[in-house]
């Protein structure tokens, strides 16, 4: 029998391609089962939708508008109040303010005056302060843009920027004199804590947030005031929206003694009790809270009030008691979703009840907006004067 050095085609071009076919087959089989076992009827329904607007609407729409409303509504139908759908440019300045970090000239600016965005505080050390702006002065202009009147809106976005670019900014002083500022945009990083001992001898100590290095801040402030002397603290929580719940259990675990100072339940039933060990400082204190003191804020107030060293002043909180998780998505956005309930060291939810207070002060409108722009004096705080009268036998 005769031999080649060639072996034979085992395979026609036409079984190869009925193979690619039914591999391709195959593949979109699974992944369609795959998509039904994950997404169901309705996920498919959403991806559907979204086609046949891609492909057969005849008006002009943006896609990025399509999906984020899509996921906006899809979030909201949940009719979970604290679980929330981020857009890219939302996403991104959320992470800025989660670090305690942002991109910017280092100004507080409010909308009280229609000529233009006031500046109500000037971050020490940052490139405004540098470039000689001034609480109290009026920002007219942004680049040469007006920003007087109904432009007001656009004045932030305008100011910001890219790190290491700057930007012109016309200025108006007390006396009505304008000049030109040029500004570089830095990474300026905020501190969450502002703190003083009073003249009564209470150690006053103010957290906006409950995000990066805020633990660390209130401790440092806390020991820095007990070094001074204080013969008691006051921690003001009012419109602190919260956030991270493991810088709110390092300030519980060193304010507080030994035992439970927070409970979780997971979205899968899986339960947590996080404790604190022995060491704690030995001091009465008070919590100011408002209707805006939010999520780890109220949580705070309730834990250090459960335990008995605190009292708690101001008025009813909203009682929250999920916690969210965020999900970066591909479009650059995030959904925050609420994956596990929280309670206090012995269990109690906040949720539909809120904070129990031991005195209930309302703030005026008038002070209401003071506090808000950081500017409201001791003397006329109610809601602290209240609370340090409480505190008079400790101090």
């Amino acid at each position: 029998m005769k031999t080649t050095g060639l072996s034979q085609k085992r395979f026609s071009l036409l079984h190869l391609l009925l193979a690619i076919v039914l591999t391709l087959v195959v593949t979109v089989a699974a992944v369609a089962l795959v998509c039904w076992a994950v997404l169901g009827r309705g996920g498919l329904t959403l991806l559907e939708g979204l086609a046949l607007v891609n492909t057969s609407f005849v008006g002009e729409f943006e896609k990025s508008e399509i999906v984020d409303g899509a996921m906006s509504g899809m979030i909201s139908a949940t009719g979970d109040r604290w679980s929330y759908y981020l857009t890219a440019e939302q996403y991104q300045a959320e992470q800025e303010r989660r670090a305690n970090r942002y991109v910017g000239i280092g100004v507080t600016v409010n909308y009280s005056e229609e000529d233009g965005v006031h500046i109500v505080a000037v971050t020490a050390g940052g490139p405004a302060e540098e470039a000689g702006l001034q609480a109290g002065e009026l920002i007219v202009a942004v680049d040469g843009q007006s920003v007087a009147g109904d432009a007001q809106e656009n004045a932030t976005s305008l100011i910001q920027g890219e790190e290491g670019t700057t930007v012109a900014l016309t200025v108006r002083d007390a006396s009505g004199a304008e000049r030109e500022v040029t500004v570089e945009r830095r990474a300026i990083e905020t501190d969450p804590v502002r703190y003083e001992k009073l003249d009564s001898g209470v150690g006053y100590v103010k957290l906006s947030n409950f995000f990066t290095r805020s633990a660390e801040r209130v401790e440092a402030a806390v020991e820095d005031l007990q070094s001074q002397g204080v013969t008691a603290l006051v921690f003001d929580m009012r419109n602190n929206g919260g956030g991270y719940l493991d810088e709110l259990t390092n300030m519980l675990d060193f304010l507080l003694d030994e035992g439970p100072i927070l409970q979780t339940r997971s979205h899968t039933g899986k339960e947590e009790v996080i404790e604190s060990d022995a060491d704690c400082v030995d001091l009465p204190m008070a919590v100011l809270v408002n209707q805006d003191t939010y999520s780890a804020a109220e949580m705070f107030a309730g834990e250090l009030r459960e335990r008995g060293v605190a009292v708690v002043v101001g008025v009813p909180t909203s009682g929250k008691g999920y916690s969210q998780q965020t999900f970066p998505l591909p479009n650059g956005g995030a959904v925050g979703l609420s994956t596990a309930a929280y309670f206090t060291g012995e269990g109690v939810s906040l949720i539909g009840t809120g904070l129990t207070l031991d005195e209930e002060v309302s703030l005026t409108d008038e002070q209401a907006a003071l506090l808000a722009a950081d500017a409201l004096k001791y003397e006329d705080d109610p809601q602290l004067q209240a609370a340090l009268e409480l505190l008079e036998p400790a101090a």
